[in-house]
């Protein structure tokens, strides 16, 4: 009886413990998960190219509050990058969702 709990239990933790978060693969990636963006504030140098990808089966979008980018639709699994080639503070939001937003800093 006890071994089988005990088999049980372990099965179980193996299965929690495999059950990650899916994070960004590079520095240079934003997922849109959890209805957020992941993460929230990063960090540039000027040239780089950021890109943003929607984790969720539900349309957002990445629209900067200066309108300087704008994704337009993005449904799962779709991408939208944009090159900073200006030093500053870009912050941005999901149209769809007020309380998504995001910002980008670049040095």
């Amino acid at each position: 009886m006890y071994k089988y709990s005990f088999l049980l239990f372990a099965f179980l933790i193996i299965i929690f413990t495999s059950c990650k978060k899916e994070k960004p693969t590079s520095p240079n990636e934003v997922y849109i998960i959890n209805s957020a963006f992941d993460p929230a504030s990063i960090t540039i140098t000027k040239g780089t190219t950021l890109t943003w990808t929607n984790k969720e089966s539900i349309t957002h979008s990445v629209t900067s509050d200066s309108l300087i980018f704008n994704s337009g639709d993005m449904s799962k699994d779709q991408t939208f990058s944009y090159t900073f080639n200006t030093i500053g503070t870009y912050p941005y939001r999901c149209i769809y969702h007020n309380n998504m937003k995001g910002k980008v800093i670049v040095q």
